[in-house]
């Protein structure tokens, strides 16, 4: 059969049944730590859902709108993390932030096909949230995506497909991350703990480093210029400027008379989520705000050893001990100035430096291969959609 000829749209909201969630009254410990997987946003971390953060007793389930859904399920949040989609595979209780479809008939539509259609509807999705600060989404949209239908093996196939793609994109994510679990172990084997070990001298940042911050004014915003990145723009080990706010010439030449940045610096977040240190390794076109800058003057500490401390639980244990927390909403000058670092000799570091370089390098061949195999995932799912998959 021709799959062009078979193809003909449904409503989502006539395929699945939706319902929705809610929380337990967190007053009231008897209805939390159960036997019952309860599950919010924060629990949407992958493809899949198979453990929860949190849990909630039988009665936290029955007096409150939480609703128990039977694994096999897909679930979709409806505010917050707008266009991801995960499928359950254990029974879980959902909160109010998200909805659970449940399909109406198996034997008219497959579970991974919808899941991979939800899938390349995500930006779809995320563009239409509503909200000043969160982003949220109606019930009506889900309801009234349109399902392309098709005779349930081609579903199969199709969703078979998009699997097997899938599962090449997450076996290329399990080699990156074990080339930085690589990377961790290589530094606490080489260093030690730099909590406990004990053997290097230590000495406060700001004598072996120059240790600065961007600027604390806030300059006009322009439709095109030079861009200001603050915390917000350094994600995952890079500087993110696809949300980057613009400030005009005047101001950045300002702004880089008190803190320009240059290759080989550390640039560190000091409002938000603390930590995340990342090594400039291209030439900057941008100056920065509530970002904490450390230049290296001084041959007893090298760029990729302070990072690699920073990024490590150091940071944490500093934090902690000045009792600033983690995970506190600003960090300041005077704290990152008067860390204390260990100082293993330069020969080590260098030795250390060299290691991670080569790491780098097959992690960089990893991240291209990567953005290849997204590229074509993603090419796939919106062919599948559209009936250009199979139609021969």
């Amino acid at each position: 059969m021709n799959f062009v000829m078979a193809f003909h749209y449904k409503k989502l909201g006539e395929l699945v049944t939706i319902i929705g969630g809610g929380t337990p009254d967190r007053n009231k410990p008897h209805f939390w730590n159960g036997d019952i997987n309860w599950i919010s946003v924060k629990d949407l971390v992958g493809d899949t859902i198979s453990s929860s953060l949190e849990t909630i007793t039988t009665e936290g389930l029955e007096k409150s709108s939480a609703k128990l859904i039977p694994k096999g399920n897909i679930i979709l949040p409806t505010r917050m993390a707008l266009g991801k989609v995960a499928i359950n595979q254990i029974d879980v209780a959902i909160n109010q932030d998200l909805k659970a479809l449940i399909i109406k008939d198996n034997s008219q539509l497959d579970l991974y096909y919808l899941f991979y259609f939800l899938k390349s509807k995500s930006n779809f999705i995320e563009s239409k949230g509503k909200g000043a600060t969160v982003k949220g989404i109606t019930v009506n949209l889900i309801s009234n995506l349109e399902v392309p239908i098709l005779p349930l093996t081609l579903q199969k196939k199709i969703a078979s497909v998009l699997r097997k793609a899938q599962a090449l994109i997450n076996k290329r994510k399990a080699q990156i991350e074990a080339l930085d679990q690589l990377t961790q172990s290589v530094f606490l084997e080489m260093f030690g703990d730099p909590v406990s070990n004990k053997t290097w001298e230590r000495r406060p940042l700001k004598d072996i480093a120059d240790v600065r911050d961007g600027t604390h004014d806030s300059p006009k915003y322009v439709p095109n210029g030079y861009p200001l990145v603050t915390s917000k723009n350094i994600k995952n080990g890079k500087i993110d400027l696809s949300n980057v706010n613009y400030i005009s010439e005047e101001d950045f030449i300002n702004i880089n008379k008190r803190s320009k940045v240059d290759i080989g610096d550390i640039i560190m977040p000091m409002i938000g989520t603390i930590g995340n240190p990342i090594i400039v390794d291209e030439q900057p076109n941008f100056a920065i705000k509530n970002v904490a800058l450390i230049k290296f003057n001084n041959p007893l500490l090298v760029n990729i050893y302070l990072k690699y401390l920073l990024d490590s639980h150091y940071l944490d244990y500093i934090l902690n001990k000045n009792k600033r927390g983690g995970t506190q909403k600003f960090l300041s000058l005077t704290d990152i100035r008067n860390m204390e670092i260990p100082l293993p000799p330069r020969d080590l570091q260098d030795k250390f430096s060299e290691i991670v370089k080569k790491i780098d390098s097959q992690k960089s061949i990893l991240h291209k291969s990567l953005r290849e195999l997204e590229k074509n995932f993603n090419s796939l799912m919106q062919r599948a959609f559209k009936g250009e998959l199979f139609n021969d």
